[in-house]
């Protein structure tokens, strides 16, 4: 067994996900999902990309968005379409 195989099969596993959001209570998070991601670029406009609290909602945006939204609404972003404040 060489040392990659060794470290992974002694690594911890940790699964996370998104925090619970009381706002947001269904199970539908069609809002959570858009709120979530503006409030991640608010995160960068006050306290840039590298803050650790703008790194944690990014990756809840991940958990809880699907990919073609987050592609659709980054290609608007681009665009100067978007239609959100941040």
């Amino acid at each position: 067994m060489d040392s990659v195989t060794a470290q992974c099969a002694t690594a911890p596993v940790v699964l996370e996900t998104a925090k619970l959001d009381p706002r947001f209570p269904q199970t539908n998070q069609t809002k959570a999902c858009y709120v979530w991601y503006n409030e991640m670029y608010k995160c960068y406009s006050q306290k840039g990309q590298d803050d650790e609290q703008c790194k944690k909602i990014k990756k809840d945006v991940r958990a809880i968005c699907p990919d073609e939204w987050l592609e659709s609404w980054e290609e608007h972003r681009a665009n100067g379409t978007w239609w959100g404040k941040y």
